[in-house]
């Protein structure tokens, strides 16, 4: 017999455990290797869902519940740089705050394009990219990272050089020693090789036409001409996945990631219909206030919010206030299924 609350029973605390404030988000400043090469020291690294690829057991999980796919973020200063990585998995990146540089290659000398907020990038497995705030205040990424286990990073090898500098180690298993701290390799543990010209021959190369091709600025959002939520005063706009069941048209960024992303516009006094999805759903707010009603349990989300929605549970959105409320929606697998109404 399922422990799983029926759509009925699930109380407020709840859900409320599936419920992530932005002001209550718990930042890691040592989550990785290059938290003291000079120029990165200011980062604030955090997982909202998922494990992420943090390299620190410091990193706090906000919420554990395998979702298919990971949720995090970076907060950043001015200046402050993101040093060059791969990824295993697929990484896409919605900007909520600051205006942001993106660079490819071993040392960001392939591919640049500069992003403000509400545009979206999706950077392909296996090829080497870090990212700068470049604007003149603090700067927020939302981030979302395929599968449930997105792996470990590979680092260009400058990193590790600059690591070595500021005394920290990583190890193999993806743990760091902070040397400065008089902390010393455990014992039987391996450190970490650093990554050499032939590992970085196997990435993948791009240049900023085929990294343009990877984002979706907010001038270029078109509206699907079809979907369940769609309606004169509510718009739903496909970023990455495949036509729906409910009609909904391909988003630009089309290819296998794991997820789907799309964004949902809510025009002052606007509600959709009650309506249910077959994945959870997790809904990011950038801007503006949305009223969510889940299971008939009431929430109001501020800009910067996360809200994961459990399973075939009943949800409607609506936007109470005077001004446009814009949110992301993130859900499971390649092959989406529509909304489909669902009773109160």
């Amino acid at each position: 017999m399922s422990d799983t609350p029926t759509a009925s029973s699930w109380t407020r605390d709840q859900l409320n455990v599936r419920l992530v404030r932005y002001a209550d988000l718990v930042p890691c400043t040592t989550a990785f290797v290059d938290t003291r090469t000079p120029g990165s020291e200011g980062k604030e690294n955090f997982t909202i869902i998922g494990p992420g690829v943090s390299e620190s057991p410091d990193q706090h999980v906000h919420i554990d519940i395998p979702h298919g796919f990971n949720i995090g973020g970076a907060r950043q200063p001015p200046n402050c740089v993101n040093s060059q990585h791969s990824h295993e998995t697929a990484e896409v990146f919605v900007v909520h705050s600051g205006r942001w540089a993106f660079y490819l290659g071993e040392n960001a000398e392939t591919a640049e394009v500069i992003l403000e907020p509400g545009d979206v990038v999706s950077v392909p497995i296996h090829v080497f990219r870090g990212f700068e705030n470049v604007g003149d205040d603090v700067g927020f990424l939302f981030a979302v990272l395929g599968e449930d286990d997105p792996g470990r990073v590979t680092w260009a090898p400058y990193v590790f050089e600059a690591a070595k500098r500021n005394g920290l180690v990583l190890l193999e298993d993806g743990n760091l020693v902070d040397l400065t701290l008089g902390e010393t390799v455990p014992e039987g543990a391996t450190v970490m090789s650093p990554t050499t010209a032939e590992d970085v021959a196997r990435l993948k190369q791009m240049d900023t036409a085929a990294l343009r091709g990877c984002v979706v600025c907010g001038t270029e959002f078109q509206p699907a001409e079809q979907s369940l939520l769609t309606a004169a005063d509510i718009a739903e706009f496909p970023v990455i996945g495949t036509a729906r069941s409910d009609g909904m048209d391909s988003g630009k960024l089309d290819w296998s990631h794991g997820f789907q992303l799309r964004k949902v516009v809510l025009q002052p006094g606007s509600e959709t219909m009650v309506h249910a999805r077959p994945q959870e759903e997790v809904l990011f707010t950038h801007r503006g206030s949305l009223s969510l009603t889940i299971a008939g349990v009431d929430f109001e989300l501020g800009p910067g919010d996360v809200m994961t929605i459990p399973v075939d549970l009943p949800r409607q959105f609506r936007n109470s206030a005077a001004e446009v409320c814009e949110l992301y929606a993130v859900d499971g697998g390649d092959n989406p299924v529509g909304d489909r109404l669902a009773a109160n």
